[in-house]
């Protein structure tokens, strides 16, 4: 268990929360108590999902699902909301480490332990299906390991007869290794034998450490799935019998579930070793170095999270280092590059593989490729440029200050990051070597920003005091520093860098020398600054509480606010157009979330910053999604994939991409090459056709971008034409030609 953020809730439903117990992409578990003292896993969906239709849909029929499964292997639900602001769920508090941390940590398990687990989860299984539901995600990471026996949790996938299908068309839910064939190939016709062929890829792995299908990518992981021969070289031999009928491709001939656990149950209770048998080896595979799915949600699992989080991973594989006596299969993994996609097109497996495949546009994609290929030059890059990619983890002691939102910023070439225990470093963006480093405490924030020679950060040394500190860009070397508010962030704008008193009575701006260029009285209501076009404002409302009353956009200057427009409640601040502040518009103010509601955003308003005069600019639909403003067009980016492209002056749509990659971060805008950069959150790349939305290119997931790829929102900037992103404490740079340079 962590320590509570600064941000944290104190309290959620009535429950008095005591900490993180872990985080994921989509939503936070905290350990909690009630006021009688009974500890509780209380799990909070992340803002931006909550407002998703699809996604509120999905959390109702998780605590649904999970309230319908009772019994000694599952964790009951106590308590939820799922028509709050932000749903919760409260689950009762079990102790124990996931199955993916057990075997990360202390190896495969033991012959005994294998049998003790796999009879824990044929029980929880044959409690699930007997509501009738299917769990469709039986993981190392949905596997608490308790003193009393395994625990299943997270529900958030499963599937019930009497429940809708929100596996759409091109999406799919799950994680390759452990899913079974028929859920890649027909997501919306699973049956319980799809649970009885996890269950077997799960036993293999807790037995030799890695997935039976385990391959370089989730796009071969899939295949394997399908078409594969499982590797099932160091299953002990009493255990191998069960799994190779469990992982039957055809589910009508895999054991029921009463079988599974009569064939168990006559495993012998011992750790006795047997002669292994022709072909197989006695001794366990070598652990992979990247767990990929099977450790992707170990953090929110362990210390007792026996709710879980659904992280939306999308890495879904780790890579086996290990041999088997069938040698050739693989050498034929590795072949499948060559020749998998029409191999997959032959086996009619579009839908299955399209989680894992890039699904371009029909007509649009041959034309990608082509200008793709037309448009490939020689870029302006640093000199010296190649492909690097840098861990931003250090080992520092102290108490974590984790703002997880980790990345990078630019000054021309000079590049600095901030990560997992380390407060700002220096990297060269010709080679990702770090140049130097600076901080003492823990801390998970990217730079303030760089200029004219300084890079800005901030620095807690208690938790009582916070700075905003000026450190030479050359050397490192501290320049200056200002105590600061707590709770509001520092900003650049054209004049210098604007922060809020420590008091919280006045906006200061200071110079680069740090020399204090003016102040202005701070309002008695909730104000937060935005630097608009490079002038600074105050977006005050008459509340104590944001979203509660009207914004007035207020001009910051020397020793004065100046009112200058009155706009509608929950309007977003996007930049200028024109000189001009732009905020989009909400189509409705609700402050409560009905379920299944989304909130949609129906016009752009336009400010004369010299009449107050606002103009409304109706969007052709409303749109949802998290937007960016970049060189006059309004990107809306759905957490699903979907961009949208919006003009900034006449609210047309000029384009819309639906590119089943989710968590994008927000977009970045090569004008000489004509393309839109995003990176996801484990560091994949994709780039969009800045006129038509087609997509031009695509790169895999990193390797290994480390383990706060469901904490920290993915980046990506351009130094020159090198496009540099950050997944997770993982910065790296790619050439703006794509994956084949």
């Amino acid at each position: 268990m962590t320590p509570l953020n600064a941000g944290d809730p104190e309290s959620i439903g009535g429950y008095t929360l005591l900490g993180r117990l872990g985080a994921g992409g989509m939503g936070i578990v905290y350990l909690g108590v009630s006021a009688s003292g009974r500890q509780v896993a209380v799990k909070l969906v992340r803002g931006p999902y909550a407002q998703e239709e699809e996604f509120r849909t999905r959390f109702r029929q998780e605590i649904a699902a999970a309230r319908r499964v009772s019994g000694a292997f599952t964790a009951p639900v106590l308590d939820a909301d799922p028509d709050a602001e932000r749903p919760w769920m409260a689950t009762l508090y079990v102790p124990g480490r996931s199955l993916a941390e057990v075997v990360e940590k202390d190896g495969p398990l033991s012959r005994r332990e294998l049998r003790a687990l796999g009879l824990g989860l044929t029980e929880a299984l044959r409690d699930i299906h007997r509501v009738g539901l299917v769990h469709r995600d039986l993981k190392p990471g949905n596997v608490l390991m308790t003193e009393d026996g395994p625990r299943v949790i997270d529900f958030g996938i499963s599937r019930a007869a009497d429940n809708q299908s929100l596996t759409t068309t091109g999406r799919m839910i799950g994680t390759p290794p452990f899913m079974s064939p028929e859920q890649l190939a027909s997501p919306r016709e699973v049956t319980p034998a799809s649970d009885v062929f996890s269950l077997g890829s799960l036993l293999v792995f807790a037995a030799v450490g890695t997935g039976p299908f385990d391959a370089d990518s989730p796009y071969i992981t899939g295949y394997q799935v399908v078409h594969g021969s499982p590797d099932l070289g160091g299953v002990p031999e009493p255990l191998l019998g069960i799994v190779e009928r469990c992982l039957d491709k055809d589910p009508a001939a895999r054991p029921e579930l009463t079988d599974i656990h009569r064939m168990l149950q006559a495993l012998p209770d011992s750790d006795a070793t047997a002669s292994p048998p022709t072909g197989q080896s006695a001794q366990p595979r070598r652990r992979p170095t990247d767990r990929g799915a099977a450790t992707a949600s170990a953090g929110v699992a362990s210390a007792g999270a026996a709710t879980g989080i659904d992280t939306g991973t999308d890495t879904g594989t780790s890579t086996s280092t290990g041999t088997h006596a069938d040698t050739g299969k693989r050498r034929r993994t590795r072949m499948l590059l060559a020749g998998l996609g029409a191999a997959l097109a032959g086996a009619g497996l579009l839908a299955g593989v399209s989680a894992f495949v890039s699904d371009p546009d029909t007509g649009a994609s041959g034309t990608a490729t082509a200008e793709a290929a037309a448009t490939a030059r020689a870029a302006s890059l640093p000199d010296g440029w190649r492909p690097w990619q840098s861990a931003l983890r250090y080992d520092v002691k102290g108490i974590p200050l984790d703002y997880n939102s980790a990345g990078c910023v630019a000054d021309g070439t000079a590049l600095f990051c901030g990560g997992t225990g380390v407060t700002v470093a220096r990297i060269d963006a010709a080679s990702g070597r770090t140049l130097w480093r600076a901080g003492t405490r823990p801390q998970g924030v990217r730079p303030i920003g760089a200029r004219d020679g300084l890079v800005y950060m901030y620095e807690e040394p208690d938790d009582r005091t916070r700075r905003v500190v000026a450190l030479d860009a050359g050397t490192g070397h501290r320049r200056w520093q200002r105590d600061i508010s707590l709770s509001e962030p520092a900003v650049l704008y054209d004049g210098g860098l604007l922060t809020l008193s420590s008091d919280a009575s006045s906006y200061v701006a200071y110079g680069p020398t740090g020399k204090e260029l003016w102040r202005a009285p701070a309002l008695d209501e909730y104000c937060t600054t935005a630097v608009l076009g490079g002038v600074p404002y105050g977006l005050c409302e008459a509340d104590t509480e944001p979203g509660q009353a009207p914004v007035e956009l207020m001009k910051l200057g020397p020793g004065s606010l100046t009112e200058t427009a009155t706009l509608p409640r929950k309007a977003q601040a996007l930049g200028t157009v024109g000189g001009q502040p732009l905020f989009l518009a909400p189509q409705t103010e609700k402050d409560v979330y009905d379920s299944g509601y989304e909130r949609p955003y129906n016009a752009l308003l336009r400010v004369d910053p010299g009449t107050g005069q606002v103009r409304r600019v109706p969007l052709a639909q409303p749109l949802t999604g998290t937007a960016t403003l970049v060189d006059g067009v309004v990107y809306f980016v759905r957490s699903d994939g979907t961009v949208t492209a919006v003009s900034a002056d006449s609210g047309r749509q000029l384009w819309q991409r639906t590119t089943d990659m989710e968590s994008l971060s927000a977009p970045v805008v090569s004008t000489t090459y004509g393309r839109v950069y995003f990176a996801n959150r484990f560091g994949r790349l994709l780039a969009l056709d800045s006129r038509t939305g087609a997509e031009v290119w695509r790169t895999s997931a990193l390797d290994a971008p480390g383990d706060k790829t469901q904490d920290y929102p993915p980046c990506v900037l351009l130094v020159r034409d090198a496009i540099v992103a950050t997944a997770g404490d993982t910065a790296f740079s790619r050439s703006p030609n794509g994956p084949t340079t």
